[in-house]
């Protein structure tokens, strides 16, 4: 069995090197500078008809530090730890930022906003130490599960089992300096049922910071292999404006646009649909919007953003009206507000329910369109516009009737925020946005 892999480096040196290259960059003239020192290794096994196709090994470091001369700024960065190459790398900041225009809203976080001196680890390091050959045996598990389903599933894409870990530490001369390792673990299989024309797949994955956080093999691969049988069968229907009820592995990515929407960059430069938003009602008024960053194993989890900036939990929209917007130091100085601890993303955001399980929704429903997989990235960020290809099943009388495919969904977000007329309780937790199946009224389904 294999020796198990760690960091090369321990957090403490880490936090040494992020020293040291500030005091380079203050030694160069800088009038500020902010690094970014981190590592990370991982390994990824994937096996397909019970054989092996990939076994992947990674190992990287990176060394990324911004110099500000007043408003001006520059940055590189180095995989090379020797002092020599940290020398170059400050020595080419410099000159960038030298070289570069003034920019009035560059520079580094207000010092009022950074995280305390005692900062907890966050308890996001739960390393697994699989060997290669005990990863190729969950991934063979998984796949055969899938494959034994139905004797129709005689072609797999693969099943593929990942473990990575990482650690950082950031400093910046305001004074703070913080840090922490995490992990990242995660399991799928996508098998294929028919032939020519009539070929369906689909898949199934479970993601966890610790191993014991993932579904077991057997259970990822039976999901993965029901999923697809169910689409047999699948045609196109007639085009028809219905309710429509997104699964909840997908349901997030409608949270997802509205993140976007209300985030600096986008609000800053004008390419957003819901400009000026906050104190305005977006969603119906049953929809609540959690962010809390400091949720056990959650994988935005984090006391500090990408600039040292102390997290916190808010509701970002309650009861439908939209309570803040998600900025870094750069984008809030450029709207005249403050840094809302979001540089670098949104932590672990949640979804209020309506209180209905799955089937609930469906009897809720009645007759309209479950949406189960979705294509192409049809969204006009300006507009809110909304236009995505889409496969599912036709529902009747609260029952899934069969699948359908080759259809598309259409509407505007905005209308969308609004016509949300349920939540589900069906929460999947995969990433930092966790909410449950979705039932959005009055859809437009291009489809015959």
């Amino acid at each position: 069995m294999s020796e198990p892999v760690r960091f090369s480096q321990s957090q403490a040196a880490l936090r040494a090197l992020a020293t040291q290259v500030l005091e380079l960059a203050r030694a160069a003239g800088a009038t500020a500078a902010e690094v970014d020192v981190s590592e990370g290794y991982g390994q990824n096994v994937t096996v397909r008809l019970g054989e092996i196709e990939t076994i992947e090994h990674n190992r990287d470091k990176d060394i990324g530090v911004t110099v500000y001369f007043g408003a001006r700024r520059g940055n590189a960065s180095t995989s090379d730890f020797s002092a020599q190459a940290l020398r170059d790398t400050v020595q080419a900041a410099c000159t960038i930022a030298r070289q570069t225009a003034e920019d009035p809203f560059a520079g580094l976080a207000d010092p009022l906003l950074l995280a305390g001196p005692d900062i907890a680890d966050p308890g996001l390091f739960l390393p697994w130490d699989i060997s290669v050959e005990d990863a190729v045996a969950l991934a063979r598990t998984c796949e055969a599960a899938a494959l034994a389903v139905d004797q129709r599933i005689r072609n797999s894409e693969g099943a593929s089992l990942s473990n990575h870990a990482s650690q950082f530490a950031y400093a910046n001369s305001n004074g703070f300096m913080g840090g922490y390792a995490s992990t990242h673990h995660s399991l799928g299989c996508t098998v294929i049922v028919g032939e020519g024309d009539q070929m369906q797949r689909d898949y199934w994955y479970t993601s966890a910071r610790g191993e014991n956080g993932l579904e077991a093999a057997e259970a990822v691969g039976r999901t993965a292999g029901l999923r697809t049988v169910r689409r047999v069968g699948a045609r196109r229907i007639a085009t028809c404006k219905v309710p429509v009820l997104y699964e909840a592995p997908i349901a997030s990515g409608l949270f997802g646009s509205f993140i976007n929407a209300v985030s600096g960059s986008s609000l800053y430069r004008k390419s957003s649909f819901l400009p000026d938003s906050v104190g305005q009602q977006v969603f119906a008024p049953h929809v609540t919007l959690h962010e809390d960053p400091a949720v056990p194993l959650g994988f935005g989890s984090s006391p500090f953003d990408n600039e040292g900036v102390a997290t916190r939990a808010r509701d970002v929209v309650r009861d439908g009206v939209v309570q803040g917007y998600f900025l870094g130091s750069y984008s809030a100085r450029k709207l005249g507000l403050q840094s809302t601890g979001n540089a670098g993303g949104a932590h672990n955001l949640s979804v209020s329910d309506t209180g209905q399980d799955f089937a609930g929704l469906l009897r809720e429903m009645g007759r309209g369109l479950l949406v189960t997989d979705m294509l192409g990235h049809g969204i006009n960020p300006v507009t809110g516009d909304y236009s995505r290809g889409a496969a599912g099943f036709w529902v009747e009388n609260g029952e899934i009737a069969y699948p359908v495919e080759e259809i598309t969904i259409a509407g505007n977000l905005k209308q969308m925020f609004r016509d949300i007329r349920a939540i589900g309780t069906d929460r999947l937790v995969r990433g930092a946005r966790v909410c449950g199946s979705i039932l959005v009224d009055g859809m437009t389904i291009a489809g015959e």
